[in-house]
């Protein structure tokens, strides 16, 4: 394996020196441990299983069902500030250790409480900001081991993580609530999930001062020692019509999948009946292989034009599964090719905008930066999600209106990402 380069830049002028062996394998550990992380921190996805178990063993209705979820999302995306704050000035370990103990705390609260403010408070709060703390840490500390080329590629495979998941939650969480109900499950995550993240945590770790690691051609980038240290401050950036211009794609395709994703297992279940947990694990499936597909191409072909195939492939999607949707009869096979590719598209976007965060602003004060930027994701899937729910229900429980109405919006978002620069502009 060829040895990576470290560089120190004193007057523009770079020396360069090799890096014991190890320091090149250590990439591969702290990005094995981010994936890691973000499987264990998929206990997002377990509501879905909560939900029936909520209202049989607590006699929660209505609105209840979904309002600690709801506020998990949020807490998550705003959480994700504070903890990339966090990242950049302790490092991945320590914020993701932290993440690792407010995820546990939440799920041990809630498995002690049978009251909605405890499981609010529970697995709202605590769990929606530990997801936030453990996701901001995974990422950025893995790109750092690896050469501007590999971006795209290396944020797809660490972020699959958290699209996998759903792949043995669902199931899990169906074994655990029929055998140890509802308690049980979350007392057993509390502790599996809180020891899984912060013992993975321990793994992560960012690169010696000066590391500047090997390009695919062999050269070590950045020989005058300030390609890869410039970084836009987070101050910075909110005056940029860039950012604004990125969130507002990241609002639409975050939320119009979103939208659109939580329709899937009731649109399965018409055809599949007591099976359409498959069609949710085929989403889950696709959904991580979009992480990692979208990224590689991103490093072939660019940011902006991966952006645009991928949104411009949604919309069409979207418009596609109205007959899927509206149809009564309908086999199993067009239900889940519509799922794997909603999927698909849908992770495809989750590496692509942290991407464009490293290539637009750099890794400096890479956390901060993209945990503004995920705000985007937090109210989009908040907003868009309750406009499904009010669609659905004003047009008799079809589906129709809301993927037409998240269609329409994938195009507005693929002609705003017409205008994107994905490289670095100078912020003097």
């Amino acid at each position: 394996m060829s040895p990576e380069h470290s560089t120190n830049a004193i007057g523009g002028a770079a020396e360069v020196s090799h890096e014991p062996a190890r320091s090149a394998n250590r990439r591969f550990i702290v990005t094995a441990s981010g994936v890691g992380i973000n499987l264990a921190l998929g206990v997002l996805y377990t509501w879905s299983m909560f939900k029936d178990a909520i209202g049989k063993e607590l006699g929660w209705h209505g609105s209840q069902l979904n309002d600690p979820y709801a506020l998990c999302c949020l807490v998550f995306s705003f959480a994700m500030i504070l903890a990339g704050r966090c990242q950049d000035r302790l490092g991945p370990r320590a914020t993701a250790t932290l993440g690792g103990l407010l995820v546990a705390g939440g799920m041990l609260l809630i498995s002690q409480s049978q009251s909605y403010a405890g499981w609010v408070l529970g697995f709202g709060v605590l769990v929606g900001a530990g997801i936030g703390f453990g996701y901001s840490s995974a990422t950025p500390a893995a790109l750092k081991w690896f050469p501007p080329a590999r971006t795209g590629l290396v944020a797809g495979v660490v972020v699959a993580g958290f699209g996998l998941a759903p792949v043995y939650i669902s199931p899990l969480s169906q074994y655990l609530l029929t055998t140890h109900g509802l308690r049980g499950t979350t007392f057993f995550y509390a502790f599996a999930f809180g020891l899984a993240v912060c013992g993975l945590a321990q793994l992560l770790a960012n690169p010696p001062a000066g590391y500047v690691a090997v390009s695919p051609t062999g050269q070590a980038p950045g020989k005058t020692g300030k390609a890869t240290v410039d970084s836009t401050a987070p101050g910075l950036i909110l005056r940029l019509p860039a950012f604004y211009r990125l969130w507002s794609i990241y609002f639409i395709g975050a939320g119009a999948g979103l939208m659109v994703i939580s329709s899937i297992s009731g649109m399965a279940r018409k055809s599949m009946g007591n099976a359409a947990f498959v069609a949710v694990a085929v989403m889950a499936l696709g959904n991580a292989a979009g992480r990692v597909a979208a990224g590689f191409l991103s490093d072939k072909i660019g940011r902006r034009q991966t952006l645009l195939l991928v949104l411009l492939f949604q919309a069409a999607l979207m418009f596609a599964a109205i007959p899927v949707a509206a149809s009564k009869g309908l086999a199993a096979a067009p239900v889940l090719l519509v799922a794997t590719l909603i999927g698909f598209n849908y992770g495809a976007k989750l590496t692509l905008f942290p991407a464009f965060t490293k290539d637009l602003w750099g890794l400096k004060h890479f956390g901060m930066n993209y945990g503004l930027l995920f705000t985007a994701w937090g109210l989009g899937g908040f907003v868009l999600s309750r406009l499904q729910q009010m669609l659905t229900v004003s047009s008799g429980g079809s589906y129709t209106l809301a993927f037409a109405v998240a269609g329409g919006l994938l195009l507005l978002g693929a002609a705003l990402t017409l205008g994107l620069n994905s490289r670095r502009q100078p912020t003097a």
